[in-house]
């Protein structure tokens, strides 16, 4: 597996994240469309040029699932058993369609599960700077992470 079990997390521990990804007209529009978000922020590109941006900004919620997911491969990728939270998200600077995103991760703390002893807990800080080295999400994530098979 690719991914790490508890034991192998380190406080401290960075990783930078490849490959980067490109977010598309489509990527936004499917996402937004998907989960219902009606604001034409991010749709309508005649609204759009009336915002102080001038042009459709990426949903914020895609950013976030797309910087989590492009830290899978390297940290949970078949070694976590989910999600706890995520804690301390913030969008600095806007995404926009065309924009390119690299992630990186930072391993905060781990503690041993207090009830099950075949897991822990890893508590991950997530950013994500775009071509021009702005930051453009970050946020803290609980991860629940299997321990290495006996």
């Amino acid at each position: 597996m690719a991914g790490k079990y508890f034991e192998e997390f380190e406080v401290g521990m960075q990783f930078t994240h490849e490959p980067s990804r490109t977010v598309t007209e489509t990527d936004n529009l499917l996402f937004t469309t998907l989960t219902h978000n009606m604001q034409p922020l991010h749709f309508d590109h005649e609204f759009a040029a009336t915002t102080q941006h001038g042009r459709v900004l990426v949903n914020s919620i895609f950013t976030l699932g797309l910087v989590v997911g492009l830290s899978v491969a390297e940290t949970t990728l078949g070694t976590t058993l989910g999600n706890l939270g995520f804690d301390k998200t913030t969008f600095p600077n806007p995404v926009f369609i065309g924009d390119t995103l690299t992630a990186a991760t930072r391993v905060l703390d781990k503690r041993e599960s207090k009830s099950k002893a075949d897991r822990g807990i890893v508590t991950f800080e997530h950013i994500a700077t775009n071509q021009r080295g702005e930051v453009v999400c970050s946020c803290t994530r609980g991860a629940m992470m299997m321990r290495r098979p006996a």
